[in-house]
Parts: C-alpha cells; structure tokens; sequence
C-alpha cells in the first residue's frame, strides 16, 4: 500500500447487504481517476475468515484478510455495513452477531474514523461506540435502534450524520452520500463533486437531507384516514385546514386529530405540510417552475411560507434543494 493511500476496512459477515459493501469502494475507486497523484484508497474487505461470505443478495464475496489479520494494522476508516431480517408481516429487524460486535470494538480502536451504512449503525451501537452521541440508520429499524440503545441519540431523519469521528448512514443507497461526504472531508468538495459526476450523483446531498417521503410514511389501518390522505394529495393547491380535512371526513375535528395522532404520530396540519414540501420537492426536482408558482401549485399561500417549511423540514432553501437536486438542465425561472 502507497504511503499517500488510506486504508478503508469494509466489515464482512453472514447475511451483510450487498450495496453496503459495494457501493463505498466504487466512490472510493473513481477517486483515483480523478486525482492527478497515487492518493486514494485501499479497501480491504475482512471477515472472521477467509471463506466467501454469502451476502443478502445471494451473492458470495470473498474476504481479503481476517480480522485477525487486519487488527495488526493501523486503519483510516472502517466500514461497517447491516444485515435485516423480515418476519411474515413483513416487519424488519436489525441482526447483530455478537461475535461481529467484539471484533469491531477491538479494530475501532485502532482506527481513525469509523462509519456505518444503513443498518450497521446497530453494530456501532452494540460495541457502545455510538453511545453519547447523535446517530442515524434505516428508517425502518430505528425505533429498533433506541429502545436497544438509549445512551445513543437516535435521529431516523437525516441521510447520513457526522459525530466527531463517528459517522452514521441512512438507506441503503445513502452509502453513496456517505462515501462522497468522506472523500470530500479528505481531499475537498471540488474533487468529490467530480467523482459524483462519474456517478451520475449530485454533490451532495446534505447531511441533513431527508431520508423520508410522504409514501414512506405508515399506512393508516382506518380506510377513512386512507382516503383522506388521497384526497390531501388530490387538493395540496387549496385550502386544507382542520375544519376542511374534518369536513371531508365527516367527523369532528377533535376526532380527526386524535385518530391522525394514534395512526400516524403526527398532527393534520404537520401532514399536510410534509404532503405540500413533499410535492415542492418534486417541482424543484423535475421542473423549471418559479418558486410563485410552486408556491400555489403546493398550498403555501406565500413564498416565505414555502421557504420556511423547507427550512425547518429539510434544513435547506428551496433554491438550495434545487441547485442539489436538479434533474433537468438548470435553467432556473425567478425565485429566491
């Protein structure tokens, strides 16, 4: 291994994501291409043995060095990836191997940063290197998450946070953020923002980008608050206030907040809200509409409504969000 080259130890096991593994060391390999001198990183992939380890997928890998081995090193960063399991209604659950957690304890100690994607964040937790601090994982499992590990601030929104040298990753697909922001903490914004162009990826998403859509939400089990939804979805351009959902519903508006709390653990008004960002979101994605008119399309009233629901949902400016998420040639209309 060059001097100049970091060394990235990805942590194999029974069971482990596939994209977990792969996705990082293809950010980390188009580095390389973009850097004029040997500075990168080297990527190990190590497992309690040798043997190929059968991923979720059904793909087997095949580990570089043992744990053993690889504890004899001093490591830049380590890499720990999850592995779910679903039950018959189909609930997920994070899996940790206790054997797993033992070693990762023992190579973070020898390791200048450590990082989880999705999932992994558990086996942080069970090593009780994420206690005392802010952490994010899959949405699915991280109520999972703090009621295993109550000395761990648990946060299921953000796609990846960063906690001195502890760094945690949502979704699956957000180890791609994750391995862009840690390229751009070592060698800066400029180089990873080439190499997320080699991905077709936008630099960068922000740490505190959502991992969350409207659709991601629980579904109600009462058919009523069901319909409601579709028709918030339906009617986001006009005026939806309680008195409004109520009527829609046909039921009072003390009952309809009661039955919003106990089915979706948010207020009315909140979900329309998420409805109305959500559906900005995808007009500053895919079109060239001005914020007025997103504004109107979406129900906000007024832009500095439209501003301040992206502030405080996504900690962004729309114009900043669009600038990230453009997904059409940015010939951007008036706005602010």
């Amino acid at each position: 291994m060059s001097a100049s080259e970091r060394l990235v130890v990805i942590v194999l096991f029974e069971g482990v994501d596939l994209l977990d593994v792969t996705g990082p060391p293809e950010v980390f390999a188009l580095l390389r291409r973009e850097t004029d001198d040997a500075a990168g990183y080297r990527v190990l992939l190590a497992a309690g043995t040798t043997d190929p380890v059968t991923t979720s997928a059904g793909v087997r890998v095949l580990p570089d060095v043992t744990f053993e081995e690889v504890a004899a090193r001093p490591i830049d960063t380590l890499l720990v990836p999850g592995s779910v399991e679903v039950d018959d209604r189909r609930r997920v659950r994070a899996l940790v191997d206790p054997v797993v957690v033992d070693w990762v304890r023992k190579l973070a100690g020898r390791t200048r940063r450590v990082t989880s994607v999705c999932v992994g964040a558990h086996i942080l937790a069970a090593a009780g290197l994420l206690d005392g601090r802010r952490a994010t994982t899959h949405w699915s499992t991280a109520q999972q998450l703090a009621a295993d590990h109550p000395a761990v601030e648990v946060d299921a929104d953000p796609i990846f946070i960063r906690d001195g040298d502890v760094w945690t990753g949502a979704g699956i697909s957000s180890c791609l953020d994750l391995a862009l922001a840690l390229v751009a903490d070592d060698f800066g914004e400029t180089t990873a923002l080439r190499v997320a162009r080699q991905l077709v990826m936008y630099l960068k998403r922000p740490s505190g980008q959502s991992q969350f859509s409207v659709p991601l939400e629980p579904v109600s089990t009462t058919r009523r608050i069901e319909d409601l939804r579709h028709h918030i979805t339906r009617h986001l351009g006009g005026p939806l206030t309680l008195a409004d959902l109520a009527a829609a519903a046909h039921i009072s508006e003390r009952q309809l907040t009661r039955i919003f709390k106990a089915e979706l653990g948010t207020t009315p008004s909140a979900y329309v809200e998420s409805a109305r960002v959500e559906r900005a979101r995808h007009e500053l994605e895919s079109t060239d509409a001005t914020l007025e008119r997103i504004t109107s399309l979406c129900g906000f009233g007024t832009t500095d409504t439209l501003i301040r629901a992206f502030r405080r949902r996504l900690d962004t400016t729309p114009m900043e969000y669009r600038r990230r998420f453009r997904a059409v040639p940015d010939q951007i209309g008036s706005g602010t």
